[in-house]
Parts: structure tokens; C-alpha cells; sequence
């Protein structure tokens, strides 16, 4: 009798578009090309290996879920110490209980899916013995290794689609509106839907910005007769001065200003050095809900298949990226060493100068 694959499933850290995508497709090929595998899908993520809460999952449960947004397992976040330890809150840590619940149902292997932090964690559950494969998930596109990650092209769609709305509201009123996107510390997002929705400015956290510099862009609008400027804002975004701060610092340098967001402390600057009516958009998980964009449920897809042909081939601690068009996988401890940040020659930025798009510099 051939022996027995058994596989657990865990969606974590902050849902996007295209989870159930990767499920299936890691569900599908297993059960395509294995005789004898058992899946279990966890509960709420980490939770669910913690707690030993999960559902055996057979092939009908991955039909229909192609274009079903979120994920059918559920996810949740667990305080992670960077490089060290996963922790309750009171500081204990929770990398035993997963162990216990990994020998418990006599894995083969984790298939872990998630951003950033998802991979840095995940490096730590190998390191404690536990035979994983990572997918790269998150709209903010900051996953060290891969071209792209799966969500980002939906959240591109929206906010893109967010921004074309604002078009017609701001030129009928004659406003500045600064719309404030996600993305966290890195500006793919932000770049990308600024660019493909004809944003006036586009600030991103790789470049400080001045807004001098945008409120002499809403000028010379003025001037040649355009009444209206969009500011596509990253929530990352700093200025000139906050980037000299350490993190504390700007933290209470913000927390002062007593607005809920970057984007409501730029609008409130914007119109006060220009003295033209401002507004703000901030559209937020929005930006990661609804169905998949046809890209992300195909780039989901091949995630999943290719990790389904890591696990076959037992080659464990290994992240599935895209590289130049073709899919990967790389080691998981490269994943989780950095961060993608969006690099200030990057030929994108160079289009966005190009077409004289304010960049805040």
C-alpha cells in the first residue's frame, strides 16, 4: 500500500482576493495526483494548528471556491516577536501547541499562506521542525523573492476603479482629493492604481514627500485651466520632515496632529497652503474584498499547483513565487529576511516622472 500524504491548510495573517483560489489549486492537484492524501483545512489560521481545529477536507470542497473572495478556512493574526517566538498575549509561546497538533495528525507538510509576516513566522515554525510550503499572499506586494504576489492585481483593480469615481466628483466641484490607499510601508499599490487612474500626485513611503511641492503641481493645474488634482496617497506615505523621526518620534508627532490618517493630515496641509476645498477618500478593505481578478485567480492557481509539486516531491521550507513570467520556488528563509520595498529607480517611477505625475520630491 502506498503510503499516505497528509497535508494541513492554514489561510493567515489579513485576507485578500485569491485564497480559496490557491486552496483549491493546491487541493486539486493533490487529489489529481496522489492515490492516497488526506487534507485538513485549519480553522482561523495559526488558531486552528494551535488549537487542533480543523476540518478534513475532501474534493468537493475545493469546487466552487475559484471565485469566492476571503477564505473558507477563515484567518487571524497571533503576535508574532520578530525572529524569536509566536505569542499569546501574555507573552508565552505558541509554537509548542502547533508542534503538538503537527505530530498529533502525523503531518507531511504545512501549506502556509500569507503576507510579509506570514513568511517570517512561518520561517520560525520550520525552524521548530515542521516540514512547510509558503504561498506568497497580499495586496501590498512586499514579499522579498516573487515578481508578484497574489490579491495585489485585484486591489490594483479597485483602487483603481476608486480613483476613475473620484474623476468626475472632483472636476464637477473644482476640489483636491486625496485619496488614501493601502499598502502598508511599501508603495506598489499606491504606484500602480496612481498611474493606471491618472492620479495628479502619487506619494509613496520610499519617497519623503513635500507638499510644497504637490501644492506647486495644484498651481500649475490652475494655470492651464484644470480646476481639480487627485492625490493618490500610500497610508505608509511621510513627509520631508517625519522621515528624520525615528518611529516613536513620528508616532507621537502624528498622534498630536489628532488626525485618524495620513491622507486627512495631508488634505488638511493641501488647503491650507492653496486655500482650495480638499477632500478625503480613504476606500480601505475594500481594497481586499470581493472576488478575484481574473490575473490573481490564475496566478493563485499555479501557487497552488506548484506547491502541490513541492510537497510530492518533498522539498519543504520553500516559498512559490514568479520570476520573469515563470513560477519558482525559493528558499523560505530568503522570503522572510526582507522586505520588497519599492526600489526609487524603478522604471515604473521613471514612467510616473515621465508623464509628470508629482511624485512629493
Amino acid at each position: 500500500m502506498k503510503r499516505m500524504t497528509r497535508v494541513a491548510l492554514i489561510t493567515s495573517g489579513g485576507d485578500c482576493q485569491g485564497l480559496n483560489a490557491a486552496i483549491r489549486g493546491v487541493g486539486k492537484a493533490l487529489f489529481q495526483r496522489l492515490d492516497n492524501v488526506e487534507i485538513f483545512g485549519m480553522y482561523d489560521g495559526y488558531r486552528g494548528l494551535i488549537e487542533c481545529d480543523y476540518k478534513y477536507m475532501e474534493p468537493k470542497d475545493f469546487s466552487g471556491i475559484l471565485t469566492e473572495g476571503g477564505t473558507i478556512l477563515g484567518t487571524s493574526r497571533q503576535r508574532y516577536i520578530p525572529g524569536r517566538d509566536i505569542v499569546d498575549e501574555e507573552g508565552n509561546s505558541l509554537i509548542p501547541a502547533m508542534l503538538d497538533t503537527y505530530n498529533r495528525l502525523n503531518l507531511d507538510c504545512l501549506v502556509i499562506m500569507g503576507g510579509n509576516g506570514t513568511q517570517k513566522s512561518a520561517k520560525l515554525i520550520a525552524d521548530a521542525g515542521m516540514n512547510v510550503v509558503t504561498l506568497p499572499k497580499t495586496i501590498d506586494n512586499d514579499i522579498w523573492g516573487t515578481d508578484t504576489t497574489f490579491g495585489f492585481q485585484s486591489a490594483v483593480d479597485i483602487a483603481t476603479n476608486v480613483i476613475d469615481y473620484i474623476h468626475s466628483t472632483a472636476s464637477s466641484h473644482g476640489r483636491i482629493f486625496v485619496v488614501e490607499l493601502m499598502g502598508r510601508d511599501a508603495g506598489w499599490l499606491t504606484l500602480n492604481a496612481g498611474i493606471a487612474s491618472g492620479a495628479d500626485a502619487i506619494l509613496i513611503p520610499e519617497i519623503p514627500y513635500d507638499l510644497g511641492k504637490v501644492a506647486e503641481m495644484v498651481e500649475q493645474r490652475k494655470k492651464k485651466g484644470r480646476s481639480f488634482s487627485i492625490v493618490a496617497c500610500a497610508e505608509g506615505a511621510v513627509s520631508c520632515t517625519e522621515k528624520v523621526l525615528d518611529e516613536e518620534s513620528r508616532r507621537r508627532a502624528r498622534e498630536e496632529k489628532r488626525f485618524p490618517a495620513v491622507s486627512y493630515a495631508i488634505a488638511a496641509e493641501l488647503e491650507a497652503i492653496t486655500g482650495q476645498e480638499t477632500r478625503v477618500t480613504v476606500p480601505g478593505h475594500y481594497q481586499r474584498g470581493g472576488p478575484p481578478c481574473p490575473y490573481d485567480r490564475v496566478l493563485a492557481t499555479q501557487f497552488g499547483t506548484a506547491a502541490a509539486e513541492l510537497i510530492i516531491n518533498r522539498q519543504y521550507n520553500r516559498m512559490v513565487a514568479i520570476q520573469a513570467g515563470e513560477i519558482v520556488s525559493i528558499p523560505l528563509e530568503d522570503a522572510a529576511s526582507r522586505t520588497k520595498f519599492l526600489p526609487v529607480d524603478h522604471p515604473m517611477i521613471k514612467v510616473a516622472r515621465d508623464m509628470g505625475i508629482c511624485l512629493g520630491d
